[in-house]
């Protein structure tokens, strides 16, 4: 009797602890089954959020390629500024012609061919043409070249003016600075070769188009000619042709 209940406690002790052991073995099992598809269901949405971010960042790139596109269609373009320059030179040109014109009709019984006869009568010389270098204060060694070329100096020039009417001056203006070293320099080189016009004008590459302008009207107002030429200080003209 005595050995049957010990036997039966220990049975019952080893029932209790097998239960206990499936028990957690099925909480274990039952928490890796609930855990798995959390985790597959946190994995979907974040790479969904990849694929839109991927997808949001690619439009990000392709619009800022096309503002950039559309910006350098946008931007200035420097044909299209040179072609405004021509056709400004050219309406200039064309309202000299015309005011030539006119005063040429005035010329024939007008009373203003009083005031004409008046200009000449005070010495004002008529000449075939007149050729303005654009020149700027950095372009000493082009404007020597052109001296050393085709622009004839001294009584040379003079001689050109007198026997062919052809004025032949460099064209600038002053810097922002009035009386700085660029300016004294450009006094100097002129009074060693008289060779200049100077204009009421301030220099810089954004005001090319105003210093052409300037130009015509202050060489009208200089000398009375049947032609008035602009050209660069990069470029050789040939006088004997002319």
């Amino acid at each position: 009797m005595g050995w049957r209940k010990g036997d039966g406690g220990v049975a019952r002790r080893w029932v209790l602890l097998l239960c206990a052991g499936s028990f957690c073995v099925g909480l274990l099992f039952t928490d890796r089954m609930w855990t798995l598809p959390e985790v597959s269901e946190l994995a979907k949405p974040n790479g969904r959020r990849e694929k839109d971010n991927e997808l949001t960042a690619g439009d990000c790139n392709s619009a800022k390629v096309k503002r950039d596109y559309r910006d350098i269609l946008q931007a200035p373009d420097t044909h299209h500024a040179v072609q405004n320059l021509d056709k400004m030179i050219a309406n200039l040109e064309t309202e000299l012609s015309a005011a030539r014109m006119l005063q040429e009709s005035f010329l024939n019984g007008s009373p203003v061919s009083e005031g004409h006869k008046a200009s000449e009568s005070m010495g004002r010389q008529k000449y075939f043409m007149v050729i303005g270098i654009n020149t700027a204060f950095s372009s000493r060694k082009r404007r020597d070249s052109i001296r050393n070329t085709w622009m004839p100096q001294g009584l040379k020039r003079r001689k050109l003016e007198e026997e062919k009417g052809i004025v032949i001056r460099f064209v600038i203006g002053h810097s922002a600075i009035s009386g700085g070293i660029v300016d004294r320099a450009i006094k100097a080189e002129e009074r060693k070769h008289g060779d200049f016009m100077r204009l009421d004008h301030v220099e810089g590459y954004l005001e090319l188009s105003g210093k052409t302008k300037t130009y015509f009207a202050t060489a009208v107002s200089l000398w009375d000619a049947d032609f008035y030429v602009k050209v660069d200080d990069d470029v050789h003209v040939n006088i004997e042709v002319l």
